[in-house]
């Protein structure tokens, strides 16, 4: 008998504010245990919430690009459940009255193009972090990203193989990261996910017993994990191995095996309730058109206008636009040096190599870009020549400066004193009588070594096809 798998996807993704939900501790990955927590977010009696209207914001941003319909009207709710990392014995969320319902988002995979829906976005908090100590078998608890502001996006069960997911979770992440909602980096626990999985036969309509994983924080790992489950229930079916329940599972990824957590809860096991310390949330017309304003253009979109209108090749484009921070650098860049190939070769080579280094991801580019467009000027008008335009860039990357100002207090301009070009290649084609009679025999490959030189001692400092050109003849006379 053959089988289809159904998916169902809870994501996680946490919001790019500087505070908590909340209250006004700090929302920033990191830092030490407990460091960014105060009465509020650590469920001391007497303490109310105060929502940040930044949260709702981002709520509103990310129901948007993802073709949701906004509830004008959103509220808060109390999930209850105790567990050590939640201070207060239950979640802030939203069950009745969630930010956004009713989205779709486009993927496409080798089966083709298809639309998964989303059933619905709400915004919540987080929990705090458990640290298991093995060496002395306690658990410790870090409250710093308890109540961290949250939005869950949850699909309807449209999803039908690992391939799938992770196109789902691919757009997902672009599209949140282009309207800096999130910066979605999993390996941070910033976007995470649970998946919700059941075997049917092929044809059926009815779901087959659903089994959830939580907090799957890679795609290699949730792509090895609906694998294995995938193929844990059908043994289940086919064989008798084990009778299936509803149920949360752990996945391990060094195992490749998932295990039992606890049996899977249902909405009335959380004693949902409307939280009586927060008002409802109206979203006025006006709150409403200021946040639909600032909607980016979506990245295919961006990427095919490059490519039409600015003549960039579709890779290019494609590295470009995995970013909203390098797209408005290179549009920036590109309105003052009037070159887009030039500023986008700038951008994914060397920008992003500078990036790689220091550990950044490209979200995080914080170049001036008419300050990178006035560089490139500068380059292709010949003023600078490109040794010495990436050390004016690396000081780019450091601080915002003015390339040109730059350039002329180090020494960076192109000279154009043809006597000072003929006295320095005279002098290092008489240092080197060797060389110079091995390109006279034939082997042209070593004239680089003596323009090398001579680029040293100019400092880069000059045209290089004109000082080639002169290196070449004092080479043939000498």
């Amino acid at each position: 008998m053959r089988y289809e798998t159904v998916i169902g996807l809870e994501v996680h993704v946490e919001l790019a504010t500087e505070s908590k939900i909340f209250c006004s501790c700090s929302a920033k990955f990191g830092g030490e245990q407990n460091d960014h927590v105060c009465p509020a977010c650590c469920g001391m009696p007497g303490m109310l919430p105060i929502v940040n209207k930044h949260v709702v914001d981002l709520g509103m941003t990310a129901g948007m690009m993802l073709n949701c319909d906004i509830n004008r009207t959103t509220t808060f709710d109390k999930k209850s459940y105790y567990y050590p990392d939640l201070p207060c014995s239950y979640q802030t969320t939203q069950l009745f009255s969630p930010v956004a319902v009713n989205g779709l988002v486009d993927i496409e995979t080798s089966q083709g193009k298809r639309q998964i829906r989303i059933k619905q976005i709400h915004m919540e908090e987080d929990a705090g972090k458990l640290v298991h100590d093995d060496w002395s078998d306690t658990s410790l608890v870090d409250f710093n990203r308890t109540s961290v502001p949250l939005i869950e996006i949850v699909s309807q069960p449209d999803l039908h193989s690992a391939e799938e997911v992770i196109a789902y979770l691919e757009r997902l992440r672009s599209l949140l990261r282009f309207a800096r909602v999130s910066d979605c980096r999993m390996e941070q626990g910033s976007m995470r996910c649970d998946v919700n999985l059941s075997v049917r036969p092929e044809g059926s309509n009815v779901l087959g017993v659903r089994t959830e994983m939580k907090n799957m924080n890679s795609l290699s790992a949730i792509e090895r994990a609906i694998e294995y489950e995938t193929a844990r229930h059908i043994d289940a079916i086919e064989n008798g191995t084990e009778e299936l329940v509803q149920e949360t599972r752990r996945w391990d990824d060094l195992k490749g095996k998932s295990f039992s957590m606890r049996t899977k809860e249902n909405a009335g096991d959380y004693r949902y309730f409307p939280d009586p310390n927060i008002m409802p949330v109206v979203i006025d017309d006006e709150w409403f058109d200021r946040i639909k304003a600032t909607l980016p253009e979506l990245p295919e979109v961006k990427k095919a206008r490059y490519m039409t209108e600015l003549g960039l090749g579709e890779y290019d484009a494609q590295q470009l636009c995995d970013s909203r921070a390098l797209c408005d650098c290179f549009e920036q860049a590109y309105a003052v040096c009037g070159n887009a190939k030039e500023a986008a070769n700038y951008l994914i080579s060397d920008c992003m190599n500078m990036l790689n280094k220091a550990g950044l991801t490209a979200d995080q580019l914080s170049i001036n870009g008419e300050s990178l467009g006035k560089l490139i000027k500068l380059v292709t008008e010949g003023t600078v020549s490109r040794p010495n335009a990436k050390k004016i860039l690396a000081a780019l990357f450091e601080q915002d400066i003015d390339p040109e100002t730059y350039a002329k207090d180090n020494g960076f301009i192109v000279s154009n004193d043809t006597d000072l070009l003929k006295t320095v290649v005279k002098a290092v084609v008489a240092s080197d009588p060797k060389t110079v009679a091995d390109y006279k025999a034939g082997k042209e490959k070593v004239l680089m070594a003596l323009f090398g030189r001579c680029m040293k001692e100019l400092k880069g400092n000059c045209d290089p096809q004109t000082l080639r050109e002169v290196l070449i003849e004092e080479v043939m006379n000498s």
